[in-house]
This record gives structure tokens, C-alpha cells and sequence, in this order.
């Protein structure tokens, strides 16, 4: 038979337990509640700003405010664009830019990231072709389109090449930055836990690696759009939005000058977007940022 004494339980305890319950679901209600009223603001503030600028460009080039002529309002842009796609114009040049963004940059991201896998792995490769990259890197990726005309001629091929330069240097940087940047205490347990060789590569250098791969493809997106408009407008192609852009302006045709930069811009956002989506859906674990 037990000899301890019996506790009874505290009814003032239980009240403050509730109550310390209570209070804790209320913080995270209002909580929620801000979250989502940000959300909705910012959300409000992203779609208000950019109609409001419009407006005011409308009402300040029909007055006069600004030369109509440099800036035409933007319902005639929109009219100029309506009357692009009804003709099939603009889709004759959105879709030669598209290729050479999507082939070029795709081989690219691909190759570079491969390329800065390996050197973050091996550090013999990196010495024989860190100092290599490092000086090529710096070069202006639009000097080099000449020598590729030179050696390919007025085809495809120099601007797909000229974009995959660009996006090879891009990604083999972030990627070997990113590889480098793994705690060693995460390599130490991978080693402690067994993963060795392809496993070790496949469960910690290549998740580690990805949030600078990421911000890398970010970033050759942008050049890349940058480097393939400048290549069109060259003059080795009549096709693409940047000749669009060029002949525009040769010729003296703002609104269809505003509708090649209205689409390059709608280019960068998407594809920026989809790999926001693609980093939050690979890597759940920087959901929180």
C-alpha cells in the first residue's frame, strides 16, 4: 500500500493554465489577422502604383505636359499593340527573342551549373580553371558577338551562343560560391551518417548549393535579356524584339517602340516568377523568407 500523500489538483493553477491558453491563441489570431492585412495591402500597393503611374502619363501627354511624340499616351501604345498581334507582327518577333532566351540560356544555366559543381567539388579543377573563368568573365559578353559572326556568320548560332556565354559565367560562379558556402559541419555529418561519394553529393553538396543557384539564375535572366536585345540590335537579324525596338526607332514609331519594351519587360517578370515559384516549391525549407 502506497504510503505518499495524496495531491489534489490546484483549481487556481488550472485557471491560469487556461487562461495563459487563451491569451496565446488570441496572439496568434492577431497575428494572422496582420499577416493577412499586409498581405492585402501589398498586394493593393503592387497593382495601385503601377495604374496610377499610367494615368498620369495619359493625362500629362494629352495635355501636353509631355511630348506626345517621345511619349505617346498609353492607350495608343495599347492600340499599336492590339494591332501588332491582330497582324501577327509582334508574335513574329516575340517568338525568335523567345528561342534564343530559352536554348541559349537554357544550355547555359545547365552547363554552368555543372561546371561550378565540379569545381566546388574538386579542388584540382578549380585551380586549373578558377583563373581561367576569372578572366574571362569581366568581357563584355556583347564584344564578343563580332568574332562569332566572323566564325558562324549572320545565323542563329552567334546570338544562341552569345546568350549561353552569358549565362555559363552567371551560373558557374553562383554555383561554385554556393558549393563553397556549405557548412562544414553539415559536410562533417553527412560523413558521420555514411553519405559518401554520390550520396554525399546527391543529399548535401547539391541541396546546399541551390539557394546560390537560385539567385543566380535570377540574375542571368536579367543579363541574359539585356545581352540578346543588345544582339539584335546589331543589325545581324530582322527578327526579335530588340530589332523591333531598333527599326522602331529608325523609323520613327514610338508606340511600336514602347510595345518591344512593354514584352521584353513582361519576358524578364514571368520567367522571374516562375523560378520564385520553382525555388519555393524545391527548396521548401526557404519558404519562410
Amino acid at each position: 500500500m502506497s504510503t505518499r500523500p495524496r495531491t489534489r489538483p490546484n483549481p487556481r493553477s488550472a485557471v491560469a493554465d487556461d487562461d495563459r491558453a487563451q491569451r496565446t491563441l488570441t496572439a496568434a489570431r492577431a497575428q494572422r489577422a496582420r499577416e493577412r492585412r499586409l498581405t492585402t495591402r501589398d498586394l493593393v500597393l503592387s497593382i495601385a502604383t503601377p495604374i496610377l503611374l499610367l494615368l498620369l502619363w495619359e493625362v500629362s501627354a494629352r495635355a501636353l505636359l509631355i511630348d506626345p511624340r517621345f511619349f505617346p499616351p498609353p492607350t495608343r501604345i495599347l492600340a499599336a499593340a492590339g494591332e501588332m498581334l491582330r497582324t501577327g507582327e509582334l508574335w513574329e518577333h516575340t517568338a525568335p527573342t523567345l528561342m534564343r532566351l530559352l536554348v541559349g540560356g537554357g544550355l547555359g544555366a545547365l552547363v554552368g551549373i555543372g561546371v561550378g559543381l565540379l569545381m566546388g567539388s574538386s579542388r584540382a579543377l578549380n585551380a586549373a580553371l578558377g583563373p581561367l573563368f576569372s578572366a574571362l568573365y569581366p568581357l563584355p559578353k556583347i564584344a564578343i558577338f563580332p568574332i562569332l559572326l566572323m566564325i558562324f556568320g549572320p545565323t542563329e548560332l552567334p546570338k544562341i551562343i552569345a546568350v549561353f556565354i552569358t549565362t555559363f559565367f552567371i551560373m558557374q560562379i553562383n554555383t561554385v560560391s554556393g558549393v563553397w558556402a556549405i557548412d562544414r559541419k553539415l559536410l562533417e555529418a553527412g560523413t558521420a551518417y555514411g553519405a559518401k561519394g554520390l550520396a554525399r553529393f546527391r543529399f548535401v553538396v547539391l541541396p546546399g548549393a541551390m539557394p546560390f543557384v537560385f539567385s543566380g539564375l535570377r540574375t542571368a535572366t536579367g543579363t541574359a535579356v539585356v545581352v540578346v536585345t543588345a544582339v539584335e540590335f546589331t543589325g545581324a537579324t530582322t527578327t526579335g524584339l530588340g530589332y523591333l525596338i531598333w527599326n522602331s526607332w529608325q523609323l520613327f514609331i514610338p508606340e511600336k517602340l514602347y510595345v518591344g519594351l512593354v514584352v521584353i519587360g513582361l519576358i524578364g517578370a514571368v520567367v522571374t516568377t516562375v523560378l520564385s515559384r520553382s525555388e519555393k516549391l524545391l527548396l521548401p525549407w526557404r519558404r519562410e523568407r
